[in-house]
């Protein structure tokens, strides 16, 4: 077990007092038999009322309303949590599943079929195309070694990039360019893996790494994919590795747009600046 104290601090400024509506909070990480919190905190400035609930992927959602207009507003989230996941690959899959091609029982894809559904249909052949780089039609191979070779291609395919802009590249403009942030990554891996009729889901979180030109204090995003008898495994193409210790999921979705860690709005003049700082440190 590894414990780690993970500090999200998040600071929007705007130029004059503004009146902030509801804003959409998904800092709590996904707790599990993997994943246990020791203790949380959420402190906001202004003073907000804050209600929690589950939302359709069971994912821990707080709303806050706000009852005074603002000049800026803080919203810091500090959670300990006890990390167990420290053997990733110790699963096993269902044998008619073990190797790829493989088809859902109908009771998991009554419930898996969103989860298949690619999103971009215009690149469907452009995407085909590129996934023969690493996969013929016809080939059998083990389900995870043909996920675990798409995300090494990835990740040495691709160069990483910091984006501050919201939402994710088209899989083909972040062929194109050749690079591409985290969630541009794990989108494409999603789609991909979609296109072989596997179902896949985006998730966002935190990773324990040392800082680096690839990790300098943000969230990270990678993907799921759902494996009979072995559940949703993860996958992080922006390091080309299978999830384990060091990634902590806050929240997953079927589109990588639905799961913003702060989401709101306010009324006011254009022109706020936001600030984000993630700090994620291992406990002794």
């Amino acid at each position: 077990m590894k414990r780690y104290k993970i500090l999200h601090r998040t600071y929007y400024n705007f130029p004059t007092a503004v009146r902030l509506d509801p804003h959409t909070l998904r800092l709590r990480p996904k707790e599990g038999h993997e994943l246990r919190i020791e203790s949380a905190t959420l402190e906001i400035t202004p003073a907000a009322t804050l209600r929690w609930h589950r939302d359709v992927e069971d994912n821990s959602v707080a709303t806050a309303t706000f009852d005074s207009p603002a000049s800026q507003l803080s919203i810091q989230s500090e959670v300990i949590i006890q990390q167990y996941n420290q053997a990733p690959l110790d699963f096993l899959v269902a044998d008619y599943a073990v190797d790829y091609p493989f088809v859902y029982r109908p009771d998991d894809w009554a419930v898996l079929s969103p989860y298949t559904m690619v999103a971009e249909h215009a690149a469907r052949d452009s995407l085909d195309h590129w996934v023969a780089n690493f996969w013929q039609s016809g080939e059998r191979i083990q389900s995870y070694a043909l996920l675990q070779r798409l995300c090494t291609h990835i990740h040495q395919s691709l160069s990483y990039q910091i984006r501050e802009e919201p939402g994710v590249q088209a899989v083909m403009e972040t062929l194109s360019r050749g690079s591409g942030s985290c969630r541009d990554a794990a989108y494409l891996f999603m789609e991909a893996v979609r296109g072989l009729g596997l179902a896949s889901r985006f998730v966002s979180g935190y990773l324990h790494s040392p800082p680096s030109t690839a990790n300098f204090g943000a969230t990270h995003a990678w993907a799921e994919v759902f494996l009979p008898g072995a559940g949703w495994k993860g996958f992080d193409p922006t390091s080309g590795e299978v999830v384990g210790t060091d990634h902590i999921a806050v929240a997953v979705a079927r589109l990588p747009e639905s799961v913003p860690p702060v989401a709101g709005s306010y009324v006011g003049p254009a022109g706020s600046r936001l600030d984000v700082g993630v700090w994620v440190t291992e406990l002794l």
